[in-house]
């Protein structure tokens, strides 16, 4: 008899280990518990799916806070092979201007249906509405809609997520599975952060703070735009400082983001240019050093009304404004999560120490990185070398 391997969860990483074992004489069910597979893979490619991004390789994998430990499968499956492997089902991809690589249908829909297609002709069954309750050893209880029954498998790949968009199936329940001390509790990652604004700012809300520089330590500084929203400040440039800024909240510091308005200007250049008649009104001259309403009403919000006429205080602030901030957004709304399976409690082969039979991967690993197409590179990477440690282990 075949021996039998179960994967929950049908996200990338779930269906990437199971590409792997289809090349086998295993039976691979894949239960999930929605009524349809990878629906946050769909719901990140509704406004173009991100899926890698072309930097170097060396560079790719400094994104990640797990540096050491992703990087043999992040170089192995890297960017380029994520491109070749998408051309095999079909599906042709571009490296826009700023490094990520996206299909040039742009949507993830087609991208899934030719997988889904190829793994179903490769003999993966798939169990839709079918959740998995309890797991003990190398059996699994499984759900559906008329009955619960128990199953047991020759090994097991949990690629169950994290706890982000639980609507979309990563609820998190998978963690009593697990001792305590096994698992890093959690954190939004990739979520906006909060600021409470006064009335003044509601007009800001949805408006960009563009091309400025931020950080959290001067060393490491990011560029690019920021939205002001009702609850704070979101975008990608406040994703990239997320690990720094829950560092802040870690170390028990008062959470502060900094920020640069005018970077293309020195202190000294903008000191001179604000230093103008009496006549001229501040609005005009601060337009004038190049400043747009935005970034004028935040100055207004966050800098005392006793500095606006001083030329060098403003030059100061202008290109050092802080910012205190309140915490992040709830992490059912983050994009992704850091924290998870540790990776002490974890073999090489992704294999967990405490039960031989099972394996993690995707997600609900701890690691983190922010957007750009890294999430999806480690996801699919981490699969296929769990994929991997079950062949081994059950050969």
């Amino acid at each position: 008899m075949p021996k039998r391997v179960a994967i929950i969860g049908a996200g990338p990483a779930g269906l990437m280990a199971a590409e792997v074992l289809s090349q086998y004489d295993y039976e691979i069910d894949v239960f999930e518990q929605k009524p349809s597979a990878a629906r946050k893979f769909l719901m990140a490619g509704k406004t173009g799916l991100n899926i890698s991004h072309a930097e170097p390789v060396e560079a790719f994998i400094q994104r990640y806070d797990q540096t050491q430990w992703l990087a043999p499968w992040v170089r192995q499956w890297d960017a380029t092979w994520i491109q070749d492997w998408m051309q095999g089902l079909g599906i042709e991809s571009y490296v826009g201007s700023s490094g990520r690589i996206f299909p040039v249908e742009m949507k993830a829909a087609p991208l899934l249906r030719a997988w889904l297609k190829r793994l179903m002709a490769d003999g993966v069954k798939f169990h839709y509405r079918h959740r998995c309750v309890d797991l003990s050893e190398n059996q699994l209880t499984i759900e559906n809609q008329t009955q619960r029954f128990c199953v047991t498998y020759d090994a097991i790949i949990l690629a169950c997520g994290a706890v982000s968009w639980s609507q979309l199936g990563s609820d998190g329940a998978w963690q009593p599975w697990l001792s305590k001390n096994e698992i890093e509790p959690f954190q939004a990652s990739n979520a906006g952060v909060l600021k409470t604004w006064s009335p003044f700012m509601h007009q800001c809300f949805g408006q960009p703070l563009k091309r400025v520089n931020a950080w959290v330590r001067p060393e490491q500084q990011t560029h690019g735009d920021i939205i002001i929203t009702h609850y704070g400040f979101e975008s990608g440039v406040i994703y990239k400082l997320g690990r720094e800024l829950r560092a802040q909240i870690a170390q028990q510091q008062t959470l502060q983001l900094h920020l640069d308005l005018l970077p293309d200007l020195s202190l000294e250049q903008l000191e001179k240019k604000l230093q103008g008649n009496k006549k001229q009104s501040l609005t005009n001259l601060w337009r004038k050093a190049g400043l747009d309403t935005v970034k004028i009403n935040l100055l207004r919000e966050i800098v005392a009304k006793n500095l606006w006429s001083d030329a060098k205080q403003m030059a100061q602030q202008i290109k050092q404004l802080c910012i205190p901030l309140e915490g992040f957004r709830p992490i059912e709304e983050a994009i992704s999560c850091a924290g998870g399976v540790r990776r002490a409690v974890l073999s090489p082969q992704l294999q967990l120490q405490s039960n031989p039979s099972v394996f993690c991967c995707g997600e609900m690993l701890d690691w983190d990185a922010p957007t750009g197409g890294y999430l999806l590179t480690a996801c699919f990477a981490t699969g296929r070398a769990a994929a991997e440690g079950v062949h081994a282990f059950i050969e």
